[in-house]
């Protein structure tokens, strides 16, 4: 096993446990994040959001595999997690694909790829079915991610 797949593998055990500091500990100085809840991130707000996801968690599994090394930096992994939504106590099932570039075996680019309007209805319920699909739904679910973000880092 290379360093790159070693670290993936720390990263999603931690993960598992809602270990939120050995999940920052996979992740380089510099690194960078990127999901359709989230938008593009920064390291510190990379950081605080496992923070805040891991600590919220309720309900939360997670099964993690089908690990492909593209090259010396370059990765890619399936995930699953199930988990009751904070907002609403819904429970969602959301299947994910996760593109990962390494640097000095850390993660440095990390992007995650899932069907949102699928989540959209599993999180949200009828408003996730009716709007989960447009462009106005996407950006103010971003929108509030962000804002209850920024909010978690203050008090945090």
């Amino acid at each position: 096993m290379n360093k790159n797949e070693e670290t993936i593998h720390r990263f999603y055990k931690a993960f598992q446990q809602l270990d939120y500091a050995t999940m920052q500990s996979c992740y380089h100085p510099e690194a960078v994040f990127n999901d359709p809840a989230f938008g593009l991130l920064d390291a510190g707000y990379t950081n605080a959001m496992w923070q805040m996801l891991c600590t919220r968690a309720k309900n939360f599994n997670l099964t993690y595999g089908n690990i492909q090394l593209l090259d010396e930096e370059y990765s890619t992994c399936n995930w699953n997690a199930t988990y009751l939504f904070s907002s609403t106590g819904r429970r969602v099932h959301n299947k994910i694909k996760a593109y990962m570039r390494f640097k000095d075996g850390l993660i440095i680019e990390h992007t995650e790829a899932f069907n949102f309007y699928k989540w959209t209805r599993m999180a949200l319920g009828l408003p996730g079915f009716l709007f989960g699909w447009s462009n106005f739904m996407h950006r103010k679910i971003q929108k509030r991610a962000r804002a209850g973000l920024v909010k978690f880092m203050e008090t945090n």
